[in-house]
C-alpha cells in the first residue's frame, strides 16, 4: 500500500489493512451492541456509522446485538425504538439481529469453566467492602477473604446463585485476575451478579445476570466477531476483554476504541437524559430539543445530514468536543438541496395594497426549489391584504434598510413591486398596518415597470393564509459543555428559552403537508411538520435557522 493511501484511510482502516496484508482468511465482521436502556442519542449515530461503513468498506457484514443484561432498565419499547433509529439512518442489519440474552446458558457455561480452571470465585463481600479491597489507582487493591475458596465452593455457591437460593446483592462471581494491577478494571472485576427481575425476553428464567464486560467480549466471540469497534471509554476495558479471550480460549476478537461524540450544547448520558425525560424538563426522548436519533428526526435532521457529520468529524483516538454549528451547517446544506420553499409570516404585520382592486385574487407561479428542478413550481394566492413580517418594516428606516419604510419601493417575492405610502399606529404606537401601492405591470415574470427594487420580501394572503402552531427550538443548555462544572446539576444550566412557541401564517399548499415533511419557510429557516399535528392544527418545528445565530446571540 502507497503512503499517499495510507494517509487517506483513519487508523482503524489502516489496521484493518495492516491485517489484511500479513494474516490469513481476514474477514471483516463488526457489530453494533446497543443496550436497550434508553434511545439512542448523537455518540450511537458515530458507533453506528463506524461500524456499517467499515464493514461495508471492505465487504463484510455488521450484526446488530443488544446488550440485555440489566433486566431492571430495559425494555421492548427501547429495542423497538432502537431498530427504527438504525434503519432511518440508512444501515440494514439483514438478518442478523442477536441479543446477548441468546448466549446467557453459554456465558454461564464460560463461567463455570473459568472456576473450574481457579480463575474466579464466588464474594459475599458487601458492594462496598469489595470497592475498598480494590484500593486506589495509586495503591494497590488486597485480596477478598473469599479469594481462595475451592473449586467446589464456588461451583456450589454458583449453581446456588443461578438456582436463586440468595438474595439479590448477597453475593458476585468475580474473575481472579490481579488485585495489584495499574488497571483497576483489572482488579478481580465482578462477572456475574444477582437480580432477580423479570426480563424482557427470558422471563423468569434466569436470576444471575453477567456483566457488560462478561457479557460483551464473549458475545463478540460467540458471533465471530472480528473488530469490536467502540468509543474510548471503554479503553481501559481492554485488558479484560483480552484476558478472557486467553483463559476461555475462545475466538479472538479484536478491540478497537475511537474518540466518542461530544458535541456542544449536547449530552450523550442515557442517565442523565432519563433524568430530563422522567422530571418533565422535556415532553419525552423524542423531544426535538433531545440529542436522540428520534429527537432529531423529529426537528427535522435529515439521516443524510447526520452521516456527513460523522464523516467530516472524522475517525480519531484523541477526545474532542465539536462545535454544534457544524452539525446545523450538515444539516442546512442537505435541506437546502432537498426542500420546497414556502412562505410563511411568523410575526404579522398587516399590508394593505390600497390600488389593488378588491376582491381579486391572483395566482402567483412560484418555483418550489430553484437547488432541484424536478421538484417543479406550485401557485401562491395573491390579493390586496396581506401579512409581512412585523421586522420588514421601519418607521424610520436608515439608508440601508432595504425593506419596507416610508417611500421605501420592495418587490414582494413572486408577486409585485410596492412602495409603501402610509402607516396606521395603535394607542401604544406600534405600527399595526402598512398601506402600499403596486405597480400592475411589475408582476414577476412578466415585469415591464421598468422600476428597480433592492429589497425581496416574504408574505401570505391573509384570506387564504393557514393559521399553524410554531415551535422555535433552540440550544436545551445555556452552556457548551452543560457536565464540566463539577460544583453544578446540569439541571441548573437548561436554557429556559430553549423552547418558543407562537402562531404563525403560512400559505395554503402547507394544509396538504404530512408529518414529518420539511420546508424552508423563506428568509426565516427550516421547519418540520410535527407528529402532534391535526387537520384542524398545523404544528411546525424549527429544524435549523438559515445561518448560524447563536454565537450572536452569547
Amino acid at each position: 500500500m502507497s503512503e499517499e493511501v495510507k494517509e487517506s484511510l483513519n487508523f482503524i482502516e489502516q489496521i484493518i489493512e495492516n491485517d489484511l496484508e500479513t494474516k490469513d482468511n481476514i474477514t471483516i465482521h463488526t457489530r453494533f451492541p446497543p443496550e436497550p436502556n434508553g434511545f439512542l442519542h448523537i455518540g450511537h449515530v458515530k458507533a453506528i456509522c463506524i461500524n456499517f461503513e467499515t464493514a461495508k468498506k471492505y465487504g463484510g457484514k455488521t450484526n446488530l446485538r443488544f446488550d440485555d443484561t440489566n433486566p431492571i432498565t430495559e425494555k421492548t419499547l427501547y429495542v423497538d425504538n432502537i431498530k427504527n433509529d438504525i434503519k432511518w439512518l440508512g444501515y440494514d442489519w439483514e438478518d442478523r439481529e442477536y441479543y446477548a440474552s441468546d448466549y446467557f446458558q453459554q456465558l454461564y457455561d464460560f463461567a463455570v469453566d473459568l472456576i473450574k480452571k481457579g480463575l474466579a470465585y464466588v464474594d459475599d463481600s458487601t458492594p462496598e467492602q469489595i470497592a475498598e479491597m480494590k484500593g486506589t489507582p495509586t495503591k494497590p487493591g488486597v485480596d477478598s477473604p473469599h479469594r481462595n475458596r475451592s473449586i467446589e465452593e464456588n461451583m456450589r455457591l454458583f449453581e446456588g446463585m443461578k438456582n436463586g437460593e440468595f438474595a439479590d446483592g448477597s453475593m458476585v462471581l468475580r474473575a481472579k485476575v490481579d488485585m495489584k494491577h495499574p488497571n483497576m478494571l483489572m482488579r478481580d472485576p465482578n462477572i456475574y451478579r444477582i437480580k432477580k427481575a423479570h426480563h424482557h425476553r427470558t422471563g423468569d428464567d434466569w436470576c444471575i445476570y453477567p456483566l457488560y464486560d462478561f457479557a460483551h467480549g464473549q458475545s463478540d466471540s460467540i458471533e465471530n466477531i472480528t473488530y469490536s469497534l467502540c468509543s474510548l471509554e471503554f479503553r481501559h476495558h481492554r485488558d479484560f476483554y483480552n484476558w478472557l479471550i486467553e483463559k476461555l480460549e475462545i475466538f479472538p476478537s479484536r478491540q478497537i476504541e475511537f474518540a466518542r461524540m461530544n458535541v456542544a450544547y449536547m449530552i450523550t448520558s442515557k442517565r442523565r437524559l432519563l433524568k430530563l425525560v422522567e422530571n418533565n424538563t422535556v415532553t419525552g426522548w423524542d423531544d426535538p430539543r433531545m440529542p436522540t436519533i428520534a429527537g432529531m428526526r423529529r426537528r427535522g435532521y435529515p439521516a443524510a445530514a447526520l452521516r456527513t457529520f460523522v464523516n467530516k468529524v472524522g475517525v480519531a483516538k484523541r477526545e474532542n468536543v465539536i462545535e454544534i454549528d457544524l452539525l446545523e451547517s450538515c444539516v442546512r446544506d442537505e435541506l437546502n438541496k432537498t426542500t420546497a420553499r414556502v412562505m410563511g409570516v411568523l410575526d404579522p404585520l398587516k399590508l394593505v395594497i390600497t390600488n389593488y382592486p378588491e376582491g381579486q385574487v391572483e395566482q402567483m407561479d412560484a418555483t418550489n426549489n430553484p437547488e432541484d428542478e424536478s421538484m417543479g413550481t406550485r401557485t401562491i394566492p395573491f390579493s390586496r391584504e396581506l401579512y409581512i413580517e412585523q421586522d420588514d418594516f421601519m418607521e424610520d428606516a436608515p439608508k440601508k434598510f432595504y425593506r419596507l419604510g416610508p417611500g421605501k419601493t420592495v418587490r414582494l417575492k413572486n408577486g409585485y413591486i410596492i412602495t409603501c405610502e402610509d402607516f396606521v399606529k395603535d394607542e401604544n404606537g406600534k405600527v399595526t398596518e402598512v398601506h402600499c401601492k403596486y405597480y400592475p405591470d411589475s408582476r414577476s415574470g412578466s415585469d415591464n415597470s421598468g422600476i428597480k427594487a433592492k429589497g425581496v420580501l416574504h408574505w401570505v394572503s391573509i384570506a387564504q393564509a393557514v393559521e399553524v402552531e410554531v415551535r422555535n427550538y433552540n440550544h436545551l443548555f445555556t452552556v457548551d459543555q452543560p457536565l464540566a462544572d463539577e460544583e453544578k446539576d446540569f439541571l441548573e444550566l437548561i436554557n429556559p428559552e430553549s423552547l418558543v412557541v407562537k402562531t404563525a401564517f403560512v400559505e395554503p399548499s402547507l394544509q396538504s403537508a404530512k408529518a414529518g415533511e420539511r420546508f424552508q419557510f423563506m428568509r426565516k429557516g427550516y421547519y418540520c411538520l410535527d407528529a402532534d399535528s391535526t387537520d384542524d392544527k398545523l404544528i411546525f418545528n424549527k429544524t435549523v435557522g438559515m445561518k448560524s445565530s447563536w454565537k450572536k446571540k452569547k
